[in-house]
């Protein structure tokens, strides 16, 4: 059985109010030319879909177009994908029914039956091979949001009801599958030890609670195709536990990464190999600085003039960061200036003031959107009250925020 793992495409997303819609289309085609050379029985899409939940037509049908179109390439393949906490999970449900006439299952939420029991059977997913033989079971963890894993039967520990979910899964598919059917799970979770990127990653941890243990998937799940955090990983050192990272990168930050797709192989339920597959930038991302102006100007002067051939949409994204000892009311003027002429697209103008009574070092100027929702609420109660938020107090608002982020917008 030969898997593709993918997640975190974050259709929709734009760069400092630039849209990217060509690279998620150079992504797309490129990976529908992939699913055509290596024949996968399965992709996984490891939640993350979309950028918000309230995501453009035009993510929406590109998405859906790519659907339609592995299907007809691969009509056996299985695609699964869940919802992560960027999506909406009833937006991601909606078309289920008939994104199930071309083999894809798309789950975003858990749900509970009358009786307090997991409904286990939407969440595992047959998968199989070109004969239409079951090879394996798929178990779709979409995003657990506090709403889905607390309540009457589950209590208010919102960790425990994870823990308990991911239990009452793993029990029901290891009694479902057959000899020589492997387990393979996807989700969308932060999991201990992971390296997150700074810019671009909302936080799964509510309040003061850790990212999840590795230990909740135990031995007898074979893979986890894990979205959220956008560098490609293993967890904890382990082949079995990986992040396949965001196709494109999604902030500055993630200018080095390795961009891939992961192709997963078993051999029964032996874990044969994972192999990356590095996806092909359609546009780069460039940094210029940090560096005193006069540094900085000339960099920008230096950079290449337009190739005739190439369009402007493969042009590099550029941020420039700039150290300053006071205020340069013209900044804007003479950078834009020194780039006249030249291939790249200014998206962002960082500063950071080198001055007296400040560090010898160079301190960055911290800028509103750099700063995470909690930090402000934290700064902002601080300053209101005069002392630190409580622990209490914070998970409070960080449950809100969630409940905000997560559910459309009427």
């Amino acid at each position: 059985m030969r898997l593709l793992h993918t997640s975190d495409w974050h259709l929709g997303q734009s760069l400092h109010g630039q849209d990217r819609d060509h690279e998620h289309q150079a992504f797309l085609a490129w990976l529908l030319a992939r699913i055509t050379t290596l024949l996968p029985d399965a992709l996984l899409i490891a939640g993350d879909i979309f950028d918000t939940v309230n995501p453009p037509l035009k993510a929406q049908e590109r998405l859906y177009d790519f659907i339609v179109n592995a299907h007809e390439a691969l009509p056996s393949l299985t695609i699964v994908m869940i919802a992560g906490n960027h999506d909406s999970g009833s937006r991601i449900e909606l078309p289920a029914p008939l994104m199930r006439r071309l083999r894809t299952h798309a789950l975003g939420r858990v749900l509970w039956l009358d009786d307090g029991q997991l409904d286990c059977d939407r969440l595992l997913i047959p998968l199989t091979d070109g004969h239409g033989a079951t090879v394996a079971w798929c178990l779709a963890l979409p995003f657990l949001r506090p709403a889905e894993v607390t309540g009457p039967h589950l209590g208010e520990d919102y960790l425990g009801g994870i823990a308990q979910v991911h239990q009452r899964l793993i029990a029901a598919a290891n009694a479902r599958r057959q000899p020589g059917q492997p387990l393979i799970a996807i989700s969308h979770a932060h999991m201990a030890g992971g390296a997150v990127s700074l810019d671009s990653e909302r936080s799964l941890v509510i309040g003061t609670a850790e990212a999840l243990p590795a230990s909740l998937f135990d031995d007898s799940v074979g893979y986890v195709a894990l979205g959220h955090l956008h560098k490609p990983q293993q967890v904890n050192g382990e082949q079995r536990l990986r992040y396949s990272g965001s196709p494109i990168p999604l902030s500055f930050s993630e200018v080095d990464y390795p961009h891939q797709v992961l192709q997963v192989d078993f051999i029964g339920e032996q874990l044969q190999q994972v192999q990356a597959h590095r996806v092909p930038r359609a546009v780069d991302l460039l940094r210029v600085g940090p560096a005193r102006l006069d540094d900085v100007l000339a960099r920008l002067a230096a950079l290449p003039a337009p190739d005739l051939l190439a369009g402007v949409v493969q042009h590099p994204w550029l941020e420039v960061r700039v150290i300053l000892d006071e205020p340069q009311p013209e900044l804007r003027t003479q950078v834009e200036a020194a780039l006249a002429g030249k291939a790249a697209r200014l998206v962002r103008i960082a500063v950071e003031y080198h001055g007296s009574g400040l560090r010898q070092d160079a301190v960055a100027l911290e800028q509103l959107e750099q700063l995470s929702p909690e930090q402000v609420f934290s700064r902002a109660w601080e300053e209101q009250y005069g002392n630190a938020v409580d622990d209490a107090t914070l998970n409070d608002f960080l449950l809100l925020l969630q409940e905000e982020q997560l559910e459309p917008q009427p």
